[in-house]
Formats: structure tokens, C-alpha cells, sequence
């Protein structure tokens, strides 16, 4: 495998020591990753310091360091996914898109305005609110999408004038460190510093003093532990939590027409994404209509190794995942659950389970209640609209949701009752980097993308100049 380094003041260092890195479609090591020291992340912390300096003051120069590192990205998918889909398990050509997007999400925001805000013009004063850099930020990025997430944070908090240190999954390090060796040969050296290691570190990097902001993408009950440990420093924080997001079906779709966008909606990267369909709430004149045509393109499902090219879905990234999705599933079969697909693993070596699809579980299943992150989907019918909305929303997720339905006002209508921070109508996880992605209630707190992600990124200041 490619030899990775990490990233601290625009070179390549080496740890103390190493960790594993397991390929998901193996369940083996293969690879090693550097194991981050306390002092070197104290030097990490040190040269985005300094570098900051120098950094905010130019945002011409940042705007053509973050197209240069767009072009680099792009220019890097042969690199970067063979090491990706190793790491990670999705289909190489899935690892493609995502060097891919990742090079998209960085030109967006190289283009994107910083606005000034002009406020007061008159013979008192002129006042403007202008938005400054708030310094060095902490980001932790998870395992599922670990290039292309990285990319939400480095890109806007970049733009912003901040200079990073970052931490990838220790699940998935490997891409992200070979992304950082890329960018670092067009940034500044200590702009981005890019660390490796296990849930430690993380803890080392959101207590220490110098970041003044946390951006984490993970668990519910990491973000908690993130948010009680900035506190004492007021260190701001953006913290994406995940989600448990519904699909309602109304009376008037027709199954075998929105069946593949379904399936794609709940098991692209094998469930793995956080705003996935995880529940599927359909009329009961239609629930066995809609659970027959799931099932048969779950059934058709091409299951193996990222490395194959016939492969459409990989396999669960770890083996905690991996062993939760395999309880959960078992749990509901054993409460009375049926799978009309799947609902086991598969044999041989590997974190691989069947795409599942489940019909009579409902609220008061885990599978239901909770974020399974991986292949397995419960289809649950409902009576009427009123109804299925509070099923929808008694939950403390609210990430996103969406409603299908031939007529795309009506769907409209009952998308807007749901708490989410996105309501789809006739799609499902359909992002971009315009777009504000973020949630209500446990999902998280602030948003990332768009005009909006960058102003986390930023303070407000307010420009006052007296007149006369």
C-alpha cells in the first residue's frame, strides 16, 4: 500500500508508533497509520497558529490556494480511491466520485463571497458587519465519506481566513493523509496540518487551548462528550450527529416507479451516510406493493469486495458497525420482525451483510428508534397523514426526511411538517455544496455548506466610522 505521513507545517512526519488500519472486505490489517504524539499535535497546533498570521490577511491569495487545491484533488483520483475503497470498502468507482466531489466542494467555495454588510449610511456613520476568521480550528471527520467530509470543513473554514488541524477516522486515516500530502504541495505550509490516531488524540485536540473552534462529524454521544469539553474554553463548535431519517409514502405513488430511487436513498454505501433513508413509512394498501419491489432490488444487489467492478455495495466499514447492524436486525426477527430480504451476514471473510429489507417492526424496535448505519430497512405501513407526521418526528433525530408522492405539492405540504433540517419531496439524499446541511434536536448543532456553513467558520464584527 502507499506510504502515508502525516502533515505538520507543510511536511511529512512520522509517528512514535503505528495503528492497524483493517481492509472492511478482509476484517484484516492492511496497513499501518502513524499513531500522533501529544507533542506532535502540540506542533501541529503551533505551526496553524503561525500560520494564521499571515493567512487571514489575504483573501485573494486563499481564493487561488483553494482553486489550486480543487485542481489537485481533481487530478488525484487514480491516488486517492484505490486507497479509499481499501480503507473504507465502498466501490472504487463510488472512491472516484468522492475525490471527485471533494475537488468540487473546494472550487465552490473558493467562489463563494465573503460578504460586507453595509447596515447604517447616513450623515451620523456608515456601518458595515464584516466577517473575520475566528483562528485555528479543530475538525474530526468520520469514517464513512473520510475525503470528501474533510473537504465541508477544510474548504469554508479555509475561505474564512482560519487556519486546521484535522483528525480523520482512525477507522479510515490512510486517504485522508494521502489528501493532505496533495494539498499540502499547493498550501502554505501549517495551513492545514493533518494528525492520525485513535479516540485519544481526539480528546487531546478538543481540550487544548489554542483551537477556537471544534467542527465534528460523528455520534451522538462523541459530539456530547465535544460540546461538554469546548465549553469551559467557549470554543465554538459545529457538530453533525447523524440522523434517523423517515420516507413517507403517500397513497398515490406507484412502488416499482420510486423503488430504485428508494433503495438508493436508504442503502447507497451500504447505509453508510448519515442523512439515509433509515425508515420507510408507507400507506397499508400499498405496504406489501412497496416491501415486494424493495426487496427484489435489494435481492439484485451486487455484494463484494470495492475492488471488483461488478460490486455496488461494499461492506460495513468496522467490525463495531458491522456487529451492531447484525444485533439490531437479529433483535427485531426476534421480536416478531420479518426480513423479506436479507437478515443475516454473509458467509466467508469480510464485514459483509445482506441488503435487508424488514417489514413488522415499529416504534419501540431499536432498529426503528435508533440510527442503524448500514444494510437493513424497515418498512412500517401507517393509516392516515396526521398520523404518520408524529411518528415521523417522535424521535430526538431530525437530519433530514422526505415524502413521495405523483403530486409534488401535496408532498410538499406534509414535508414542511417534518423537524428536520432537510424535507426532500421525490428524492433522498440529494446534496450539494450550496445547500445548508444540518439538523434539529440530537442531530447536531449548526450547519455546514453554502453561505451559511461559511459564516460558521467566521465572528461577526461590526465596522463603525462616525461621520463629521
Amino acid at each position: 500500500m502507499t506510504d502515508v505521513s502525516m502533515i505538520i507545517d507543510g511536511e511529512r512526519r512520522a509517528a512514535p508508533s503505528t495503528f492497524g488500519v483493517v481492509n472492511p472486505a478482509t476484517g484484516a490489517v492492511h496497513a499501518e497509520a502513524p499513531d500522533c504524539s501529544r507533542e506532535q499535535l502540540d506542533e501541529a497546533f503551533a505551526a496553524a497558529s503561525k500560520a494564521f498570521v499571515s493567512w487571514r490577511q489575504d483573501e485573494d491569495a486563499r481564493r487561488a490556494a483553494l482553486k489550486a487545491a480543487s485542481a489537485a484533488m481533481r487530478a488525484a483520483g487514480d491516488r486517492i480511491a484505490p486507497v479509499l475503497t481499501a480503507e473504507q470498502g465502498k466501490p472504487l468507482k463510488s472512491a472516484y466520485m468522492e475525490a471527485a466531489g471533494s475537488s468540487y466542494w473546494l472550487k465552490y467555495f473558493a467562489n463563494l463571497e465573503l460578504p460586507r454588510e453595509v447596515i447604517q449610511d447616513d450623515a451620523r456613520a456608515r456601518a458595515e458587519v464584516v466577517r473575520r476568521p475566528i483562528g485555528v480550528v479543530a475538525a474530526i471527520t468520520p469514517w464513512n465519506f473520510p475525503v470528501m467530509l474533510a473537504t465541508w470543513k477544510i474548504a469554508p473554514a479555509l475561505l474564512a481566513g482560519n487556519t486546521m488541524v484535522l483528525k480523520p477516522s482512525p477507522f479510515t486515516p490512510r486517504s485522508t493523509l494521502l489528501m493532505a500530502e496533495i494539498l499540502s504541495e499547493v498550501l502554505p505550509p501549517g495551513v492545514l496540518n493533518v494528525v492520525s490516531g485513535g479516540d485519544e488524540l481526539g480528546r487531546w485536540m478538543t481540550a487544548h487551548p489554542v483551537p477556537r473552534k471544534i467542527s465534528f462529524t460523528g455520534s451522538v454521544a462523541t459530539g456530547k462528550h465535544i460540546a461538554t469539553s469546548a465549553a469551559p474554553d467557549l470554543k465554538r463548535v459545529t457538530l453533525e450527529l447523524g440522523g434517523n431519517d423517515p420516507a413517507i409514502l403517500l397513497d398515490d405513488v406507484d412502488p416499482e416507479a420510486i423503488a430504485g430511487k428508494l433503495f438508493a436513498g436508504a442503502f447507497d454505501n451500504s447505509g453508510q451516510i448519515c442523512s439515509a433513508i433509515k425508515r420507510v413509512y408507507v400507506p397499508e394498501s400499498l405496504h406489501d406493493a412497496v416491501v415486494e419491489a424493495l426487496a427484489a432490488r435489494a435481492a439484485a444487489a451486487k455484494v463484494g469486495d470495492g475492488m471488483d467492478p461488478e460490486t455496488e455495495l461494499g461492506p460495513v466499514q468496522n467490525r463495531p458497525q458491522f456487529e451492531r447492524v447484525r444485533d439490531l436486525v437479529a433483535e427485531a426477527l426476534a421480536g416478531g420482525a420479518k426480513a423479506a430480504t436479507g437478515g443475516a451476514p454473509l458467509d466467508g471473510p469480510g464485514f459483509f451483510y445482506q441488503p435487508t429489507v424488514l417489514t413488522g417492526a415499529a416504534e419501540g424496535t431499536r432498529i426503528v428508534d435508533e440510527e442503524q448505519f448500514g444494510p437493513a430497512l424497515p418498512v412500517i405501513p401507517y393509516r392516515d397523514v396526521d398520523e404518520v407526521v408524529a411518528r415521523a418526528n417522535a424521535t430526538m433525530f431530525g437530519l433530514s426526511g422526505s415524502v413521495w408522492s405523483a403530486d409534488p405539492d401535496r408532498a410538499g405540504a406534509v414535508a414542511e411538517r417534518l423537524d428536520c433540517g432537510t424535507a426532500w419531496v421525490n428524492a433522498h439524499v440529494a446534496l450539494g455544496p450550496h445547500q445548508p446541511f444540518g439538523g434539529f434536536k440530537w442531530s447536531g448543532l449548526g450547519v455546514e455548506n453554502g453561505p451559511w456553513g461559511l459564516a460558521g467558520f467566521t465572528e461577526i464584527q461590526v465596522q463603525y466610522r462616525a461621520k463629521g
